[in-house]
């Protein structure tokens, strides 16, 4: 069967879903062992959230980026991100999707979440033909992704330095079984049909 061209894929169960992030260790580390953001954590700053384990690596590189050495397994309700892809803009204006670029600046200025579709990543980190969703949340987003979506969060950065050091010696397919199972999430169509360029 052929990829769609955009798809949520993620590991996720009845209840959660899990995205990624990548912070300094001053941040990462505190936000585990409390398995919630802490204080130092900004909420009024916009946050990204990644379903894709490869895009989360190649956006830090493999937990080697300044700032991004501490990877973040975070596990949150599915009604929490269904909330946010319900009340999203696309970060950019689309023809046709949207009627113009001032209707779509407007929906751009009110939405609590963004979405972005980029290219999905090989066990490289090269770009595939298909594309991952990023989930930007600002304000009232953030607030209940961190006050009230968020039921663990969990260090993956030892997962993803195993997989980098698998994939750097040419073992792909011991680095691909270690890979978090990501699917297609189910009704995505409905909660994103306005998301779709």
């Amino acid at each position: 069967m052929e990829q769609p061209q955009r798809e949520i894929r993620a590991a996720y169960g009845a209840s959660t879903i899990t995205v990624y992030q990548a912070y300094s260790p001053e941040l990462g580390l505190p936000a585990v062992r409390e398995g919630r953001f802490p204080a130092a954590w900004k909420r009024d700053r916009m946050t990204w959230i990644k379903p894709s384990f490869l895009w989360m690596m190649y956006r830090c590189g493999w937990g080697t980026k300044a700032g991004q050495e501490t990877v973040l397994a975070v596990e949150i309700a599915r009604d929490g991100f269904e909330w946010a892809l319900r009340n999203a803009c696309l970060s950019s204006y689309a023809h046709g999707l949207h009627s113009d670029r001032s209707t779509w600046q407007r929906e751009l200025k009110r939405a609590p979440t963004r979405v972005q579709w980029d290219p999905e990543r090989d066990l490289h980190l090269r770009p595939l033909p298909h594309r991952s969703l990023q989930l930007g949340l600002s304000g009232e987003a953030v607030r209940r992704y961190a006050d009230e979506w968020t039921v663990s969060i969990s260090d993956v950065t030892p997962l993803a330095h195993e997989i980098h050091t698998l994939v750097s010696s040419g073992d792909l397919d011991s680095a691909a079984r270690l890979l978090p199972q990501e699917r297609p999430y189910l009704a995505e169509d409905e909660l994103t049909a306005h998301l779709r360029p």
